[in-house]
């Protein structure tokens, strides 16, 4: 995804910044994870600008 992406996105150009590659690849790797996981467990489809709100 790093090398074929058209816009990568904010998140991994500013992670980018400040980790060697590998680093990158193993956090973009964990964050897409932590998305399936979560988009699968609620049984949710997935929505690019979703936003997560804790119940106050």
């Amino acid at each position: 995804m790093l090398t074929n992406a058209k816009e990568p996105g904010p998140w991994v150009e500013q992670i980018q910044k400040r980790r060697p590659k590998n680093v990158v690849v193993v956090a973009l790797a964990n964050k897409m994870a932590r998305t399936i996981w979560a988009v699968l467990a609620n049984d949710r489809s997935y929505q690019k600008d979703y936003v997560s709100v804790k119940p106050a």
